[in-house]
């Protein structure tokens, strides 16, 4: 299997990590020979017909960039969509950062990759937050697949869990606390009385909040995951406009006081269920509910008809993590090809 890399952050390299680390034991048990043949980063692209080695890989994680400026196989100032036209191979992996307003450049590496018969795995939430009903179409239109379980729950088989654990019920209702930044606030608040903005400056201090932390306190994270939630398990066709989003900014301590007196807490929990609208909203839930995580962990809950209610926990985030989720859509794409040959 050829892959295009697209993206050379912190999940991209920790993607050519995990691929080169058991690289025999993926080919003796699953049959399933990952080659990298190009990277492309913000400024050009190396390339590699033959698939980058595993030397090569290390040496282009612990140089840093401009990997383009590689002597032996560099290409500096090719873009995206050209090492997406003009290479050869199966799938583009695409783990550019988020953006939500337009999902560029994400929206136009998945589509050209989509027209060029490449099947995609993206850890971006931007384009399926945006039209992830459409992009669904266009993969099934141009006969390939497009993969995305790193987008929820990082490492957490959270997608995976719904749609084959649970395959044969029927998903009611889908409840999640989906964001490690926001989580860790509200628990370092009701936990060390600490206020909102002492919260999120320990958060940036450990790395869990970015600079600019709109993304996760307005409740947009946690909304472009339920949106991909409710679209991918429940076959709703929703995008983040359908969304009615409230962030935790305004919670405060006496408000977390309150809701300790009634032996509860206050989560960011984004919700869908079968008649109303996606929701994102701090919520009071009881202290001893499943989905009441402490730190940076993420929770759901799916409940179900016959299996009652069933809660998957684990990290959030993280690049090996997230990587890791990246290697299983991979071996999901190997095993859906190896079947529609034998059949």
């Amino acid at each position: 299997m050829r892959i295009i890399l697209v993206g050379f952050g912190v999940v991209g390299k920790s993607v050519t990590a995990v691929l080169a680390r058991r690289y025999a034991e993926k080919v003796k048990d699953y049959g399933f020979n990952p080659k990298i043949v190009a990277i492309v980063d913000v400024d050009g692209a190396v390339i590699n017909p033959r698939g980058l080695s595993t030397e090569k890989l290390e040496t282009l994680r612990q140089k840093g960039a401009p990997i383009s400026a590689d002597p032996e196989f560099g290409h500096p100032g090719m873009t995206a969509l050209d090492v997406i036209e003009s290479v050869e191979a199966e799938v583009v992996v695409e783990v550019t950062p988020v953006n939500i307003k337009n999902g560029e450049p994400a929206m136009s590496h998945i589509t050209t990759a989509f027209k060029t018969g490449k099947h995609v795995v993206t850890t971006n939430k931007g384009p399926l937050a945006l039209a992830l009903p459409a992009l669904m179409e266009l993969a099934e239109y141009n006969n390939v697949y497009l993969r995305f379980s790193g987008t929820v729950g990082g490492g957490t088989p959270m997608l995976e869990f719904a749609k084959r654990c649970l395959a044969g019920d029927k998903i009611l209702a889908i409840k999640g606390i989906l964001n490690g930044t926001t989580n860790y606030i509200l628990t370092e608040m009701a936990q060390n009385r600490v206020s909102f903005q002492e919260a999120l400056a320990n958060a940036q201090k450990l790395g869990y909040a970015e600079t600019d932390p709109t993304m996760d306190i307005e409740g947009f994270d946690t909304a472009c995951k339920i949106v991909i939630l409710a679209n991918w398990v429940m076959n709703k066709k929703v995008t983040l406009r359908d969304v009615d989003r409230t962030g935790i900014r305004d919670v405060t301590l006496q408000a977390l006081d309150e809701a300790a007196k009634r032996g509860n807490t206050i989560k960011l929990i984004g919700a869908i269920d079968g008649k109303g609208k996606p929701t994102v909203k701090p919520m009071e839930i009881p202290k001893n509910s499943p989905l009441c995580v402490s730190g940076v962990l993420n929770a759901v809950t799916f409940y179900t008809e016959f299996a009652g209610e069933q809660t998957l926990v684990g990290k959030g985030a993280g690049g090996i993590e997230t990587a890791s989720a990246v290697l299983r859509d991979l071996l999901e794409i190997r095993r859906r090809l190896a079947s529609k040959m034998l059949s």
